[in-house]
Formats: structure tokens, C-alpha cells, sequence
């Protein structure tokens, strides 16, 4: 595996129709480090991308000729493993969903946007890209002496069980790459969770709650791992839909909806679905998101299921998604003590909710959550981080965005990631760690 040190710097390219952006965007990004270019439309950033290829694409999504849309699908289409970002001035929910289908974008943020979060977008598409570079990497190394191993005869013994030693060491390196790779992942699964967040201060942490308590459930059921980790992201992302929704309609409870109004919420876990299809790693919980408004009586939206036809997943999540948003006022006119909230869903039993998930969630809410140990911690400010340390609890911005999630364990680069970070913000962040790794 290479040192950090010695790799180049990683390639940006900017790409908005607006001078003034891109001058913007360069100062805010230069102090990073990144090796940064500029284009003011599709079609220079193509031919930018021609002479040389970039690791992170910052693009915007209204630009006369060619849209942003266009050009992502574009970029995608001839350099498919090029992260890529959309910076958009306008809630154009359809202009979205197409830069998400055929754009494949990895996040999405708005303008004007905040520095410490685009920091933050770009940091993560960086280290992204180079966990992607080096699990390639390794994969070919790997295939490379798997090769090489076919051809020792059986004379060589001693040489086969030193190149054995070798291809185990690179599994090992492979195995820790993909570990990463997936805590990554969950990272950028989290940021686009916390998009409708953003907008909506009250909601603080919904969808770590929702995911969290569905996933509970599901594991009572004793469901097969990839059908639990398919209901814990549609939980983390069931809101996702919203994000071009009116200011005024994300912070109105449901029950003060407008005909209109409704029509437009309706739709809203379609859109989700159809955003997240393009990723085969979410199509299970994109299908389980568009049925999550289903009722059991036949009375829900969009497709008007009932009983056994709604998804297990779904019927999950409605439970999960009402329980939190009854206390947190997003369905009445005013917030729900837990106790009154588990009564309304216990009225809801064989109308709203599958009777058998609400009989699994009254147990589930009954018991208190057993939290898994990290064991004893103190407080470390980022001067004395180092790599190996892990985390004992959720590091979370004074934006009440979750940055790292309880167990993650620091490496050189991320170390250094947090301390720019905290120079960025102005303020430290409150870090604790293990005594164990510590």
C-alpha cells in the first residue's frame, strides 16, 4: 500500500458557467492542498477531462449549452470512477433525480452553501476515490500472483508457501481496504440522510432513530442480514424525496397539509425510489421507501397495497417512521410524548400497521435498547489524536450533522481531516475516545 506522503495531490475539477463561483470555490478549496482546475461549461470540463482525468468533479447544475445533468452523465459514461458532486442554486426536484439516474452524483449540495459542509463533501469524495484506487489495486495485485501461483511446479515448495504468505498478506490488505471502503459508504449514506435534516432543524437525527428501531425489528424476525442492512439504510434515507420540497411545506405537519399540498407528499417516496434505483446497492431499500406510505387496510400511497402485498421491509419502516415522527410533530399539529405516540400506533393495529409488526414493535419499545460497549472513555482534543484511536461515541458538528458514527477507528488521514476541519469551523470538536485504543 502506498504512504500518503508520496501520492500526488488529489485532482479537482470545478465546472460552473459563473466566474465568480469558481473563484469562490477555488480559495475555499486551495488551502486544502488539491491539485484544482476550472471550467466554465460541459464542454471545457470535458475537454479538461480529455488531457487529464480528475478524482472529484464540483459541477454545477444550470449552465447555458450543456447542463450540469448532461455533463455528469457524460463524464460518467467515459470516466465512471471520477466522484461526483452537484452544486445546484434551485430546488429542481426532476433536473435532480435525472443528475442522480444518469449522472450517478456521489452528493448533492445547495448555493449558497455552507464551507465547513462542502469542506466536508469534498473531503469524503476524496477519500472515497482513494479507497476505491486502492482496493483496484489490491484486487490486481492479487489476480497478478494468483496468476503467477499457477505456474510453480510442485519442485518449488519453499517458494510456494513464501508467495502463499504474500497473497494472504494482500487478502488481509484487501479485506481492511473493503472495511473501509463500507464505513465509507455508510458515511455517504448518512450525509444524504441528513439533507432534509439540514432544512429542518427539529428533525435531529429522525432518520438515525427510524433506521435504528426498524432495524431492531427486524432483527426480532430474525431476518437475513442483507434484508436488515436493506431496511436500515431505507430508514437512514426514507425522507430523501423531500429534498425538493418548499421551505414552507418541510417545516407544516402533515395533518395542516393542503389538497395540493398532500398531492405534492404523495409523491415523494416515488421520487425517492426513483433517485436511488440507479445504485444496485440501494435498489432493496429504494422499493421498501416507495411502499413505506402503504397502509394495511389498502388505503395508503402511492400504489394503494394492502396487507401481505406491502413489503415485510415497508411495513417495518411505517412503524418505525410514525412512532418518531408522532413525537417530533411532522404528522399533528403539535409533539407526542413517547407514551402517547405508542397508544396512537397501537390504535393504528390492523388499519395503518401490520398487526404482527406492531405487536414486535410494543415488544421492542418495551425493552430497554441494549447499547453495545465501548467501554470506559475520556475526552482528547484533535492535537492529540492519533491513528488507531476509535471513537466511543457519535462524533457529531455544531451543525448537528453526525460526522463519524461511535467505532470508527482514525487513520494518519482523517486525523488530519479533523484538525483542518476544526480550523475551518473556529471551535473545537468533542471528540471521545476508547481508553482501550487510546
Amino acid at each position: 500500500m502506498s504512504d500518503p506522503a508520496e501520492l500526488p495531490p488529489p485532482r479537482l475539477l470545478l465546472v460552473d458557467d459563473e466566474a465568480n463561483i469558481l473563484s469562490s470555490l477555488r480559495r475555499l478549496l486551495r488551502a486544502e492542498g488539491y491539485a484544482i482546475r476550472t471550467a466554465e461549461g460541459g464542454a471545457q470540463g470535458l475537454e479538461l477531462l480529455e488531457q487529464e482525468p480528475a478524482d472529484v468533479i464540483i459541477s454545477d447544475m444550470r449552465m447555458p449549452g450543456m447542463s450540469g445533468a448532461e455533463f455528469l452523465k457524460q463524464a460518467r459514461a467515459r470516466w465512471p470512477d471520477t466522484v461526483r458532486i452537484l452544486l445546484t442554486g434551485f430546488a429542481d426536484v426532476a433536473s435532480t433525480v435525472s443528475a442522480v439516474n444518469e449522472g450517478g452524483i456521489h452528493n448533492y449540495l445547495s448555493k449558497p452553501w455552507d464551507d465547513a459542509q462542502l469542506l466536508q463533501a469534498v473531503r469524503g469524495a476524496v477519500e472515497r476515490k482513494r479507497l476505491v484506487d486502492e482496493r483496484d489495486a489490491l484486487l490486481e495485485l492479487t489476480a497478478r500472483q494468483n496468476q503467477e501461483l499457477t505456474f510453480l511446479n510442485e519442485g518449488l515448495e519453499d517458494a510456494v508457501r513464501a508467495r502463499t504468505a504474500e497473497l494472504k498478506q494482500s487478502a488481509a490488505f484487501l479485506e481492511l481496504s473493503n472495511r473501509k471502503l463500507k464505513e465509507s459508504f455508510l458515511i455517504t449514506l448518512r450525509v444524504f440522510s441528513n439533507l432534509i435534516e439540514l432544512r429542518q432543524k427539529n428533525l435531529g437525527g429522525h432518520g438515525k432513530r427510524v433506521a435504528d428501531l426498524a432495524r431492531r425489528i427486524a432483527l426480532r424476525l430474525e431476518m437475513r442480514e442483507q434484508k436488515v442492512n436493506d431496511i436500515t439504510v431505507a430508514g437512514l434515507l426514507h425522507d430523501i424525496g423531500k429534498i425538493g420540497w418548499p421551505d414552507e411545506l418541510i417545516d407544516k405537519p402533515l395533518s395542516l397539509f393542503t389538497p395540493d399540498e398532500r398531492r405534492l407528499a404523495m409523491k415523494h417516496p416515488a421520487i425517492a425510489e426513483s433517485a436511488l434505483m440507479e445504485l444496485e446497492a440501494l435498489r432493496g431499500a429504494a422499493r421498501i421507501i416507495r411502499h413505506h406510505h402503504e397502509r394495511f387496510s389498502g388505503n395508503g400511497y402511492p400504489d394503494g397495497l394492502a396487507g401481505l402485498q406491502i413489503p415485510i421491509g415497508a411495513r417495518i419502516l411505517a412503524v418505525a417512521n410514525d412512532y418518531d415522527g408522532l413525537q417530533l410533530g411532522t404528522i399533528t399539529q403539535r409533539r407526542r410524548s413517547p407514551a402517547e405516540a405508542l397508544e396512537m400506533i397501537r390504535e393504528g393495529r390492523g388499519m395503518r400497521y401490520d398487526p404482527a409488526i406492531v405487536d414486535l414493535f410494543l415488544e421492542v419499545v418495551g425493552k430497554t435498547p441494549v447499547v453495545e460497549a465501548i467501554g470506559p472513555a475520556r475526552p482528547v482534543g484533535s492535537a492529540e489524536l492519533a491513528p488507531g484511536m476509535r471513537l466511543a461515541r457519535d462524533l457529531i458538528s455544531p451543525d448537528g450533522v453526525m460526522l463519524l458514527s461511535k467505532g470508527y477507528v482514525l487513520d494518519a488521514l482523517l486525523v488530519g481531516q479533523l484538525r483542518k476541519l476544526e480550523e475551518t469551523l473556529g471551535q473545537p470538536l468533542e471528540l471521545m475516545i476508547s481508553l482501550e485504543s487510546a
